[in-house]
């Protein structure tokens, strides 16, 4: 999402820098490369006009009092990135818990935003921080909608209030009395309502909803829009906004071929914080919506706060603990210690997304987006063919042993020899660093465990002397 506005924005802000004083023709053929920029992203031409107006006006007053032009660039750049922090909603929201449990969360929206799959990202999101969400089946409309329901709950072992079979039969309405009576009775402390959609706003639609919002109270009504929608889904909020009402926003499918618009133009004409977002399909690609953070990601500065907060997730703290007290002690980086990481790595998703939050990952696009996930599990497949013992000690690993863990694991020899000289080369890296020298060429040694392993791009080695005595020489130098 957003890779065509951040690398317009980034081009925008690498030729301001590149000037000496900026003047106001500078400032303004800026602000219209940005404009067509925000526009070409399916940002509403009401937000644009407005973010363009007050970017012009702040750097018109940011200029008049500076003469260097490096930092009329930078102080025009702080002034975008706070004013997309405001226009994505300021700060992030969290929902509200009642006070008298249960927390009833309702979800709302068409037909194919991907409610239904929320509603289990979202059961797993507040079960895994001790929450005991019940979900609830409302949706008796869309064939197998309940069926999908119980299937996801199953999947992360939660519970499915569904009473009615559905595919058009059953009362919503009472489904969803019934379920906080149950609730209650089974002391949940959270339900979640997944409602029926439509393919489009109609009637009959915002009726239902009204309906089940009544016979609820809900504490917080979440409309759930495709991001993929582009302009439409600024008209069909406000349709929701009107019909329903709703206190959040939950954007899914950002990891489609989406321009972004819509993030930009819900928050800001609806007055409504985008609360959640959902970056994937796997149950675990879901977070809370950071608005600093995804200004952070458009204006080419990534994310690295998420990057962490995933990272330090994926390690669980035995491991760390470990893998510190084994630096603190002197003892060697080991196979099996690279084999636990990749594993955590694996964990927190496509190596793909996790370099995109890296800063300046733009200028880097082609190269991210070419990344092979499957090296990774090619990797882990070579150390897993290898014995206990051999991962403790990978000098030992000679010819013949080579030979069977390229065999064991469908690679070929070359890739095992390239595996063992990059961790050897960075077992040494960190013996340097722990006696508190910077070792030589560390840039081009410090990823040495996700670099993909491929043969052509590993570090040539020396040719050897045909004299045997100067061979030896060599090798032991």
């Amino acid at each position: 999402m957003f890779d065509s506005l951040t690398s317009h924005l980034s081009a925008t802000f690498s030729s301001l820098r590149a000037r000496g004083k900026i003047s106001h023709n500078d400032l303004d053929a800026s602000c219209g490369q940005m404009r067509a920029a925000l526009l070409e992203s399916d940002v509403a031409l009401e937000v644009v006009d407005s973010f363009v107006t007050e970017i012009a006006g702040k750097s018109m007053a940011a200029l008049a009092s500076m003469q260097s032009g490096r930092n009329q660039a930078q102080a025009i750049f702080e002034i975008v990135n706070s004013l997309l922090i405001e226009i994505l909603g300021g700060s992030a929201r969290r929902v509200r818990f009642a006070k008298n449990p249960p927390t009833v969360i309702m979800l709302a929206g068409l037909q194919g935003a991907g409610k239904t799959s929320l509603a289990g990202k979202l059961a797993k999101f507040y079960a895994d921080q001790g929450n005991t969400p019940l979900l609830v089946a409302c949706d008796l409309q869309r064939p197998n909608a309940v069926t999908q329901l119980q299937l996801l709950g199953a999947s992360i072992g939660l519970p499915v209030f569904c009473p009615e079979a559905g595919n058009g039969v059953g009362d919503p309405v009472k489904v969803a009395r019934d379920g906080i009576a149950f609730a209650k009775a089974k002391q949940h402390n959270m339900v979640i309502v997944d409602t029926a959609g439509r393919l489009g706003v109609d009637t009959q639609l915002m009726s239902q909803a009204c309906e089940i919002r009544d016979a609820v109270r809900p504490d917080e009504i979440l409309f759930v829009v495709d991001s993929m929608m582009g302009q439409d889904a600024v008209r069909t909020s406000q349709a929701f906004l009107d019909g329903v009402g709703f206190d959040g926003v939950v954007l899914t499918k950002l990891d489609g071929d989406t321009r972004g618009g819509a993030a930009l133009s819900i928050a800001s004409l609806t007055k409504r914080p985008i609360m959640f977002i959902s970056t994937g399909e796997k149950l675990s690609d879901f977070d809370i919506f950071y608005p600093d953070r995804m200004a952070s990601r458009i204006l080419g500065m990534g994310d690295v706060a998420t990057l962490a907060e995933q990272a330090k997730a994926a390690l669980d703290g035995d491991t760390s603990k470990k893998l510190e007290a084994k630096f603190a002690s002197g003892e060697d980086f080991t196979l099996e210690d690279f084999l636990d990481q990749l594993s955590a790595i694996s964990k927190m998703g496509s190596m793909s997304k996790l370099l995109g939050m890296l800063p300046g990952n733009a200028a880097m696009k082609k190269q991210v987006g070419n990344f092979d996930d499957g090296e990774i599990l090619r990797t882990k497949a070579i150390v897993q063919s290898m014995t206990p013992h051999e991962r403790v000690n990978p000098k030992i690993i000679n010819g013949s042993r080579r030979s069977r863990i390229a065999l064991g694991s469908g690679r070929r020899v070359s890739e095992v020899n390239t595996l063992l000289e990059r961790f050897i080369a960075a077992q040494k890296m960190m013996r340097q660093v722990r006696s508190g020298g910077m070792p030589a060429g560390m840039g081009t040694m410090a990823m040495p465990a996700t670099a993909p392993i491929r043969p052509e791009l590993a570090p040539k080695k020396k040719s050897k002397s045909g004299n045997p005595a100067k061979r030896a020489l060599e090798e032991s130098q």
